[in-house]
């Protein structure tokens, strides 16, 4: 099995040393660089303590050998479309962003930025620090299955409001959500 914690790493923009501090306990970065490169075995042990500094599930840091995943396979610089400067997965965002849960918003009809068949990724939020993820694009259910999706413009120790995408839109109040969630990842077809 090939590991895939340099690639996450730097999608993070974390470096060794970052990641040698967050794991618990702190361990030194040429460790993870020894992990990184193969120099050392990863142990079930190593592997779930760097998934836990870098907030990824385990299974993320590996790629099966038999198994294609895709590349990188060019960069837009600002001087033109360049070939990376070595081989690097293409990880979702969704695989290496956090810990709550996932969930899809379908784009039928469109609003504001969005379009019809585009799909929002979001990940649910603790309602408690609303506040990090304010001007943040959320979705929270509403009694009898319904939903309020909109820009986080607001929040309370109970409530959150919200502004729908879209001119001309009205403020909306939800109170007490039983989750949140912030947009991650938009998927749009070409």
């Amino acid at each position: 099995m090939i590991n895939r914690i340099r690639d996450i790493r730097a999608q993070k923009g974390w470096t060794l040393a970052q990641v040698a501090a967050a794991c618990d306990p702190p361990t030194t970065a040429q460790t993870i660089g020894r992990l990184e490169t193969g120099m050392r075995n990863l142990s079930l042990i190593w592997m779930n303590r760097i998934a836990a500094a870098l907030q990824v599930e385990p299974e993320v840091l590996l790629r099966s050998e038999s198994a294609e995943e895709p590349t990188i396979t060019a960069v837009l610089t600002a001087k033109g479309v360049d070939a990376p400067h070595r081989q690097t997965d293409a990880v979702l965002p969704t695989a290496i962003a956090g810990d709550g849960a996932l969930r899809v918003l379908a784009i039928e009809a469109a609003a504001g930025d969005y379009r019809s068949g585009d799909q929002v990724w979001l990940r649910e939020w603790p309602l408690d620090n609303a506040a990090a993820i304010l001007n943040r694009d959320v979705l929270a259910p509403l009694p009898g299955g319904r939903f309020a999706f909109g820009r986080l413009i607001g929040h309370a120790d109970d409530r959150v409001s919200l502004l729908p995408p879209g001119s001309g839109q009205k403020q909306l109040d939800v109170s007490e959500p039983a989750w949140i969630a912030v947009a991650e990842m938009l998927v749009r077809k070409l």
